[in-house]
């Protein structure tokens, strides 16, 4: 995967992004997203923090939070969200489209992953139809190894994930269906509505 094709990938999936909560209505910005105890407006608020923190303040919070990156993330989110409204979130999201951000360590890939995991938080969580192309979704599911999903803590040992728009697999055992971007999210440690997974084993993951 050559920077440029990731690059262009993280500007279409924040600008799709930013159309997509455009069309939100307040209540869809105060309901609970897949992410525990965030609503939509949490996740986004996370997902424009880098746009808005120096590395020096990262830093700060990440000391702050004796040095647990979720404790700081959660803390930075809510803190975010009682300082700036809605319209100022989506406003930190489309003025930063082609932004370069890229996590320490997680390089482009990981900015997408970012983006991409975090806008499904959001869409499935609310029952959206909203679905990134299968192909950028590819992107994400080549580069993950046992270490990144030990990060996420999601348990899928005996099962095997195979998604129904590309051939993609990963692991043996029972099966489990679903979209490419809906078994990210399982590769994610999220719970997803049952409707959307089938095979086997989909009832341990549905939520």
């Amino acid at each position: 995967m050559d920077d440029q094709t990731l690059r262009e990938a993280v500007v279409a999936e924040r600008t799709e992004l930013a159309a997509m909560l455009g069309d939100l209505t307040p209540g869809q910005w105060a309901a609970p997203s897949l992410c525990a105890g965030w609503r939509v407006r949490e996740v986004v608020a996370h997902m424009t923090m880098p746009f808005r923190m120096s590395a020096a303040g990262f830093a700060l919070g990440m000391l702050k939070a004796r040095g647990n990156f979720h404790r700081m993330a959660d803390r930075q989110a809510k803190q975010d969200t009682a300082r700036l409204s809605d319209a100022e979130l989506l406003a930190s999201l489309r003025n930063n489209v082609e932004h370069p951000w890229r996590p320490p360590g997680g390089g482009m890939v990981g900015a997408l992953s970012h983006d991409v995991i975090h806008g499904l938080d959001i869409s499935v969580g609310l029952g959206l139809d909203r679905r990134p192309p299968a192909s950028r979704v590819r992107l994400i599911l080549d580069s993950m190894n046992s270490k990144n999903i030990r990060y996420f803590g999601a348990d899928l040992s005996g099962v095997r994930l195979e998604a129904d728009d590309l051939d993609w697999s990963l692991g043996q055992g029972a099966p489990l269906r679903g979209s490419a971007a809906d078994l990210l999210l399982v590769v994610c440690g999220r719970r997803i509505p049952a409707q959307l997974l089938t095979g086997t084993a989909a009832a341990r993951f549905a939520g």
